[in-house]
């Protein structure tokens, strides 16, 4: 079994896809990660960088997976009909989400994307995926020495953080989240507490936020504040504003770097090891 725990950054971009040329340094592919643990696999979120995922992980194993989703906005789903595992019987998908707010189900959401006259084939055409739910805050359930961590974000419709601890190492992903809840903001620093790796939405500056405030999203400046009080070895910027060109990406890396050394900004293809 070989020791490898990682992510792979294959969409880092918020709100809409975005081709062009002053998005080819960091990307403009929307959610999606690849996690992987040991042998093990697992997806967070199905954004448009799913379908590039989708078509390397054809040629290669495990052939059975987790896919969790953070919460099903468009932007985090969108891949998952051109996700070509999803089609495939010898694949073993295993889709999860536990932001819902009612009895609203993942294959609910899903079937009405994947529905005329939206799309033209249905959701029952994803042989590979087996559909489960839990409630933010329980564990993922494995048989791995991976543990997987699920904490409540404040998101329109609700939304879920992951926490991955993995031989003594973690990685955490908290987007989308707009801080101003009390509830959820005291739990957020003991549940990063000492990552090594934590993926922050950082969609605004704080400057932005003042025009935004309410739409789901947070600020690079309230990483920092985040990785200070959860001790963070390594935040990484991250759900991009899809206004937001290469050196404007650029700029703001390098004052969040000035306010909290180590700190990085997301780019499609990075690859993390803690």
């Amino acid at each position: 079994m070989s020791d490898e725990f990682s992510l792979r950054c294959w969409g880092v971009r918020g709100s809409t896809p975005t081709p062009g040329s002053s998005t080819l340094r960091y990307g403009g592919e929307t959610a999606c990660f690849e996690i992987r643990a040991g042998d093990a696999l697992v997806l967070v979120d199905c954004g448009s960088g799913a379908r590039n995922l989708g078509m390397e992980l054809c040629g290669c194993r495990p052939r059975s997976f987790d896919l969790l989703f953070t919460h099903t906005h468009l932007d985090h789903i969108c891949g998952l009909p051109f996700f070509k595992p999803a089609y495939d019987p010898n694949f073993e998908v295993t889709a999860w989400a536990g932001h819902f707010q009612d009895d609203t189900s993942l294959v609910d959401i899903v079937s009405r994307i994947m529905s005329p006259p939206i799309f033209p084939v249905a959701a029952k055409t994803l042989k590979a995926v087996e559909f489960k739910s839990f409630t933010a805050g329980e564990l993922i359930p494995r048989t791995d020495d991976l543990v997987i961590r699920t904490t409540r974000l404040n998101h329109p419709g609700g939304a879920c953080g992951y926490r991955f601890d993995y031989h003594g190492k973690s990685i955490c992903i908290i987007t989308d989240h707009e801080h101003g809840d009390p509830e959820i903001d005291a739990a957020l620093p003991e549940f990063v507490r000492d990552a090594d790796v934590m993926i922050y939405d950082a969609m605004f500056t704080d400057e932005e936020y003042r025009i935004f405030k309410g739409w789901g999203h947070s600020t690079w400046q309230k990483a920092v504040e985040l990785s200070k009080a959860g001790n963070v070895k390594t935040p990484v910027l991250f759900h991009h504003d899809p206004r937001r060109s290469d050196d404007e990406l650029d700029e703001i890396g390098l004052a969040a770097q000035k306010a909290y050394p180590g700190m990085l900004v997301a780019k499609e293809g990075m690859i993390l090891r803690p």
